[in-house]
């Protein structure tokens, strides 16, 4: 949504069908990989487009209620705090089997 108010996108744009979620009937090695480029290729293009705003869009009012400028903040606090939950599972993972010895 953020790259989409930032670039003039029309709504429908992504690749995938869906909001959200997207309907996955199988998970596979190949289809982790292809969601795994797919979110590679999207963060390249939306860093691209707020690399390439004009500063003085930032505080123009976009979707009623924010800034330009506030949906690109919004968004990189939507990505740390997934970074955050990411590592949490990481450290779960590693050190999960040890306290269940004990």
């Amino acid at each position: 949504m953020v790259w989409r108010v930032i670039t003039g996108a029309k709504r429908g744009s992504f690749s995938l069908k869906g909001s959200n979620w997207f309907p996955r009937d199988c998970a596979d090695v190949a289809r982790w990989r292809e969601d795994l480029r797919l979110l590679c290729d999207q963060h390249r293009e939306l860093r691209a487009a707020i690399a390439s705003l004009n500063p003085a869009r930032l505080g123009v009012v976009a979707r009623k209620r924010f800034t330009v400028g506030a949906l690109i903040r919004g968004i990189a606090a939507h990505d740390l705090y997934h970074a955050g939950q990411i590592q949490l599972l990481k450290r779960l993972r590693v050190t999960a089997p040890s306290r269940l010895r004990r």
